[in-house]
């Protein structure tokens, strides 16, 4: 078992050796989503960099069991469905799906266990009573339940924040009946008519970070390796799970915290009120999904990282590179290599708190290597080309034909139209109608299509910029 993986804590904030709780199994816990709406940009980095390090984590040989939760009961999910004369549940369940089709589309592998915050109620009252019982939470004369900030010496440890500052700048809002502006609700009460559920406390809804606190402990235990999610998260919500789970079960939460970078457009903040925020969905219609998927990656996860089209044309480049040193050299039919310099490259980079630009940077060597060998020791280039896939997917790319992604590499190819027009350049060649052949290469020149003619026939690809 690999002991030379080091992760970057969030909460030392330096990189530490991994050492997981148990001897060759790694528990991680991620935020997911809430869902009232479409899958964003933003989401889509979350979720690609958190399956490559689950990836790279099996890839060592690690068992591990990876939880990702829903958040199906919130105040925006009731707001939205209110908006939209809509039964929460039903809103909910459209975007679930809409969020696994966006994932499954990025090659995002599935978590082994998805709770949801609505099968979880019973957990979340009971982990309320604790926090009651042991004074860190309180019940307001509305109904409403609070946690008690100033009763857990830790607060503020995750996100470096000092709970006297915080104080400085916290606010009572309307309707809050706190002791203390930084207490943050557990419990929210709720009219009859609106979504809710029986507590001791009277009919009411859970709070959205008491959520995460009872699903991770549910499906992992009170203590794990792992605790990941956006760097948006950190405050409050993550800083907020610390609080409730330490202070109920008198346990350290997580080992390690992760955090994933930003995403901004071309190089500003994405916001609804800027104009320049993309759903998952938008950015699939203009560009293939490994085109997207190889962007999210070529940036170490805890780094910005800058959305332009730009940036997706330079990806779609870079993984042509990589296909083509791959295409027909022979890798599905090639023995392994092992021991090989470049795994060992790879394997310390991403072991250098999964450190994918290096990573990235030993395919293209490798992919370099792969296209000198194909001319000089076939063999050879067949095996660097199997390996050269296998490392790839552990990025979660080069999973698929060379010949379907040269041909689609840009969203906007009608391949049927240009086989179309690959048959009649055929058929006037083979009339030796050469005028008629050379008007259709023509055609397809100036549709940026490559054609390449072959003992076997003729292929195409899209040329790259």
């Amino acid at each position: 078992m690999n002991n030379d993986l080091q992760i970057y804590n969030t909460l030392s904030r330096k990189k530490e050796r991994f050492v997981p709780m148990q001897p060759g199994k790694v528990n991680l816990y991620v935020c997911g989503v809430t869902t009232y709406d479409y899958c964003h940009i933003g989401h889509a980095r979350m979720f690609v960099a958190f399956d490559v390090i689950v990836r790279y984590l099996r890839y060592l040989g690690y068992d591990v069991n990876y939880v990702r939760n829903i958040t199906d009961i919130d105040d925006k999910i009731l707001r939205r469905a209110k908006e939209n004369d809509e039964y929460f549940a039903d809103l909910t369940e459209r975007f679930i799906a809409a969020s696994h089709e966006d994932e499954a589309a990025l090659s995002v592998l599935r978590p082994d266990h998805e709770p949801r915050a609505t099968a979880h109620i019973t957990e979340i009252i009971t982990m309320i009573e604790k926090l009651i019982a042991q004074e860190y939470a309180y019940r307001a004369s509305n109904g409403d339940v609070y946690y008690a900030v100033r009763q857990f010496d830790g607060y503020g440890k995750l996100s470096n924040k000092n709970p006297e500052e915080l104080l400085a700048g916290a606010r009572i809002e309307v309707g809050e009946l706190k002791r203390d502006p930084r207490d943050f609700a557990l419990w929210k009460a709720a009219k009859d008519e609106e979504v809710g559920w029986d507590s001791p406390w009277g009919y009411g809804r859970p709070g959205w970070h008491i959520e995460c606190s009872a699903m991770s402990t549910c499906c992992l235990g009170e203590s794990f390796d792992i605790h990941g999610g956006g760097s948006d998260l950190m405050f409050p919500h993550h800083e907020n799970e610390i609080a409730q789970s330490e202070a109920a079960t008198g346990k350290h939460l997580a080992n390690y915290w992760m955090h994933n970078g930003s995403v901004r457009v071309d190089n500003v903040k994405m916001s609804k009120s800027l104009g320049n925020f993309f759903t998952v969905r938008e950015v699939l219609a203009r560009y293939p999904a490994e085109v997207v998927r190889y962007l999210l990656v070529a940036s170490q996860y805890r780094s910005p990282i800058n959305y332009s089209d730009q940036g997706l044309e330079q990806a779609a480049a870079a993984l042509e590179r990589l296909y083509l040193a791959i295409r027909d050299a022979g890798a599905e039919t090639a023995r392994d290599l092992t021991n090989s310099r470049y795994e060992k490259a790879f394997r310390q980079a991403m072991d250098d708190d999964f450190n994918t630009p290096e990573a990235v940077a030993i395919l293209f060597e490798l992919a370099r290597d792969l296209n000198k060998a194909k001319a000089e020791d076939p063999a050879h280039a067949g095996e660097l080309a199997r390996l050269l896939v296998k490392l790839s997917g552990v990025l979660g790319l080069l999973q698929g034909s060379a010949e379907d992604f040269l041909r689609n590499s840009a969203a906007d190819v009608d391949a049927a139209a240009i086989d179309d027009l690959i048959a009649q350049r055929r058929q006037a060649r083979q009339d030796k109608n050469w005028a008629l052949a050379d008007e259709i290469r023509d055609k397809l020149n100036a549709m940026k299509v490559v054609v390449e003619d072959g003992a076997d026939g003729s292929r195409w690809r899209i040329e790259r910029e």
